[in-house]
């Protein structure tokens, strides 16, 4: 019983630990002259991706690389048809033209290549299937030209971005913000991967299916709350803005900086996961383009829910 308390309450130190550390940190970097917008792009944007990257971190160390990779690929799909789908039916998604050109395909992209990258068996004969060391730095360098895109946008006058509201709090108090949230998140995150672990045991089902599932819901609460509440004040860009670049750190930062601290193998059933991630992205660019233009409407946010819970019952069902 005590198992099942500490992994509920992972959830609630990891997400209260990543609110902390962004607003101390952004306090500190307020006071330290660094403006808005930049602290937008980089403290906030990596806090919001905490409570999946300290999960993966764990889950590396510690062996569990069916909780990492499930972690990463489920929050995605999660985002995409759980996460919007709520936001649309909120208030219809508009997204601006930046981020079907540009962030949605790089989300493409992301997906397509963790596909080829795990599959080396069928391109080479390797013997080993999944992603390496050098898979890791491969997508850490593709996160770099990310981050310098998303800086180019930041100095377009035109880009529509806005500086983050951040308060005050005092070098002491942010200090002790920045510590309480690096404690939160570090054991947050180690009783949720001790706690996936054991109710995988105890169901008799795979680490994927729990990492695929609860463990992705649970860490992409910060975006669902995020995305929800944008919605409900008819900020739209900013909910799916907020799910594209989440997407695109989760791959690209998570799993990349994941594979290098341990090299993660893949089994031959992920790969309906890769193409199930490769499909909800797919999707959301396709989404654009029927009925409104760079529109999610909310009978398509009712689909996409519908589809991710059949995901979620043919998970249940591989088993």
């Amino acid at each position: 019983m005590l198992v099942y308390i500490l992994f509920i309450l992972g959830f609630v130190l990891l997400i209260k630990g990543a609110d902390l550390l962004v607003d101390g940190s952004s306090s500190i970097a307020k006071k330290l002259k660094i403006s808005s917008i930049v602290i937008g792009l980089t403290i906030v944007a990596f806090g919001t991706s905490a409570p999946e990257l300290i999960v993966n971190i764990f889950a590396s160390i510690s062996g569990n690389t069916e909780i990492a990779i499930g972690n990463v690929l489920g929050s995605n799909i999660a985002n995409i048809l759980l996460v919007l789908g709520i936001c649309a039916i909120i208030y219809p998604i508009v997204a601006k033209k930046n981020t079907i050109a540009k962030e949605i395909p790089f989300a493409l992209l992301a997906a397509i290549m963790v596909g080829v990258m795990a599959n080396d068996f069928l391109i080479d004969g390797s013997g080993f299937s999944g992603l390496t060391r050098i898979d890791g730095i491969v997508l850490i360098s593709f996160f770099l030209i990310f981050l310098y895109y998303t800086f180019g946008i930041a100095k377009l006058k035109d880009a529509g971005i806005k500086g983050v509201e951040i308060t005050d709090h005092g070098y002491f108090k942010s200090i002790v913000f920045v510590l309480l949230g690096l404690v939160g998140l570090t054991v947050g995150g180690k009783w949720i991967v001790d706690g996936a672990v054991h109710i995988a045991e105890i169901l008799d089902v795979s680490q994927s299916l729990i990492g695929l599932t609860v463990v992705a819901i649970g860490t992409s609460l910060p975006e669902l709350a995020t995305s929800a509440v944008a919605a409900y004040k008819k900020q739209t860009d900013i909910a799916i803005g907020n799910i594209v670049g989440s997407n695109i750190f989760n791959i690209f930062w998570i799993l990349g900086l994941s594979s290098i601290v341990r090299p993660l193998p893949f089994e031959q059933s992920s790969n309906f996961d890769i193409g199930m991630t490769i499909f909800a992205s797919l999707l959301l660019f396709v989404v654009m383009f029927i009925g409104k233009k760079r529109v999610i409407e909310r009978w398509q946010g009712i689909f996409m829910i519908l589809l991710y819970v059949a995901y979620v019952v043919f998970l249940v069902i591989r088993q």
